[in-house]
């Protein structure tokens, strides 16, 4: 059944020629420099401080970490944070 879910959507996504970020539900990043992180659907923040973000995915969680992190704007699935970013790593 998944694997006919997984064709579908591919099938849909190059027909319509939608962004695999959306008919898959992926966080899309965009970062400016290593001092400005946008992220797009996102679930939720699992922990915050000023050296490390933690987001909830729909499949899996995202960490970032740096220094004097800030969360600028924060949506129901969009999140902006600024400061030095030294890592970002993906945990299914």
């Amino acid at each position: 059944m998944r694997r006919i879910k997984r064709k579908f959507r591919k099938v849909t996504a190059e027909l319509l020629d939608m962004p695999h970020d959306v008919v898959y539900d992926l966080p899309r990043l965009t970062m400016i420099g290593d001092r400005q992180l946008y992220i797009e659907n996102h679930r939720g923040v699992v922990h915050f401080s000023s050296e490390r973000l933690r987001l909830a995915l729909s499949k899996g969680q995202l960490e970032v970490t740096g220094s004097d992190l800030v969360i600028r704007t924060i949506w129901t699935e969009e999140v902006f944070v600024e400061g030095l970013i030294e890592n970002i790593k993906f945990f299914p």
